[in-house]
């Protein structure tokens, strides 16, 4: 586990590109932030989190397993991160910041300028004050 990436994870470089190559400009890790947002737009009042499927378990998508070892642990892992992102969500909402949140299957498995728009008109809109991609799974 000491091996895992919390940041500069390979999504997340991903999406950073494809912002930047539009002109978005960000600041990264913002350590006084709750949570240490993966992307803040500063001038747009925006943030984005890249969540990793099986870290994060996003809900009904194949990347998020359970281990079949120790899996009081790992489930014990999970509720503490669903918890730890719902309490750092809700301080930075109330702080003015519009949220988006990204999960590494829509960047690994599809990346597309369709996904990029859509963040993008995020970005630039100003509304709404919470987003998430992808907004639905194909199971």
């Amino acid at each position: 586990m000491s091996r895992i990436r919390g940041r500069d994870t390979k999504p997340e470089l991903q999406l950073r590109h494809a912002l930047h190559h539009r002109g978005f400009r960000y600041r990264l890790h913002v350590k006084s932030l709750p949570g240490k947002p993966d992307l803040v737009f500063p001038r747009r009042d925006a943030i984005l989190f890249v969540h990793g499927c099986f870290w994060h378990q996003h809900e009904n998508c194949p990347k998020a397993t359970v281990p079949s070892s120790n899996v009081e642990f790992w489930q014990s892992k999970f509720q503490a991160n669903k918890q730890r992102d719902s309490r750092n969500q809700q301080l930075l909402s109330e702080s003015g910041w519009r949220i988006g949140l990204i999960w590494e299957c829509c960047i690994l498995d599809s990346l597309n300028d369709g996904v990029i728009d859509e963040v993008a008109e995020f970005l630039l809109n100003g509304t709404p004050a919470w987003a998430e991609w992808p907004t639905s799974l194909i199971t």
